[in-house]
């Protein structure tokens, strides 16, 4: 899996940097699922690698045009692209109401199906391979983190061993392989989770919405993998970030800590900061949370 960052701005594009928009790729499968969709995240998208026609799911944080602005025009250039591929985006409250009310005053529809989901705290989705969990963020509006769960992959099945042991090849060498049991011809009863190897853990990778500091945090970020965090100010900023519903670098990094994440992603900055001011707000993370990097607009980070 990786992520490419289509933007890395809070509250309005800058010469450096586009609003907010994440994408999230399952490398195996090749699907693309979307962590908000600010304004000329279609622009972002075609100066990219990435494939409209594998985008799939759209996850948005909550309602700031920042992080919705873009969805009308992804939404109808995918149409009239002639891409049929379903789609289905997910969200707070509200959601749904804006984006039915864009294509409809503006004449627009979408060729291809689309489900909009309006989603509370709790599982969202769980496809048999990816499990995704909302938590409720500490924001001035309703506002949601993402945790995308991938579910331990089961060990190889030791085949030989089977064969040795006189099991013939078939189709339940399937079920086996899912740790199934099956019943041969001779009435011998397989476990298939007696012939697998060791499993491997999934990767677990915590995308926050807007927030200040927050006790959920912990737990939406609890041995993530790779956890993606707003930093929309530097330390000596935090009541005025705090009071907007945001966190500094610093608060972030001490997530990142406390929750034994393995590697920490900021995003979401503030206008006000230049280029040259990213060595800066990097070193601030890093005085808590070594493993921090800074994403940039179409930096992509390898899962």
């Amino acid at each position: 899996m990786h992520l490419t960052f289509l933007g890395t701005g809070a509250g309005a594009p800058s010469l450096q940097r586009n609003v907010t928009a994440i994408a999230l790729t399952l490398s195996k499968r090749g699907d693309t699922w979307l962590f908000d969709c600010g304004e000329a995240t279609q622009h972002q998208f075609m100066r990219s690698a990435l494939k409209p026609s594998r985008l799939e799911k759209i996850f948005i944080t909550h309602l700031h045009g920042d992080h919705i602005f873009g969805l009308p025009g992804l939404l109808t250039s995918r149409s009239m692209a002639g891409l049929l591929e379903p789609m289905t985006i997910y969200g707070p409250k509200g959601i749904k109401q804006f984006v039915e009310t864009a294509l409809s005053l503006s004449g627009s529809y979408t060729g291809f199906p689309l489900e909009i989901v309006e989603i509370e705290a709790g599982e969202v989705l769980d496809d048999g391979e990816f499990r995704v969990i909302a938590y409720p963020m500490n924001h001035v509006v309703e506002c949601y983190g993402y945790r995308i769960e991938q579910h331990d992959k089961p060990g190889f099945l030791d085949a030989p061993r089977l064969k040795a042991e006189g099991v013939p090849r078939g189709p339940w060498y399937q079920d086996l392989k899912e740790g199934k049991c099956i019943r041969l011809e001779d009435g011998r009863e397989i476990n298939g989770a007696d012939y697998l190897g060791p499993a491997t853990r999934g990767k677990v990778v915590a995308i926050f919405g807007d927030t200040g500091p927050t006790e959920v945090a912990l737990e939406l970020a609890a041995g993530a993998d790779v956890m993606v965090h707003e930093t929309t100010l530097e330390a000596a900023m935090a009541e005025k970030a705090n009071g907007r519903g945001h966190s500094t670098t610093i608060q972030a990094a001490e997530v990142a800590k406390l929750a034994g994440a393995k590697r920490m992603i900021a995003t979401h900055f503030s206008s006000r900061y230049l280029s040259s001011d990213r060595e800066r707000l990097l070193a601030e993370c890093q005085s808590v949370f070594a493993a921090t990097e800074l994403a940039r607009d179409f930096a992509v980070f390898e899962i």
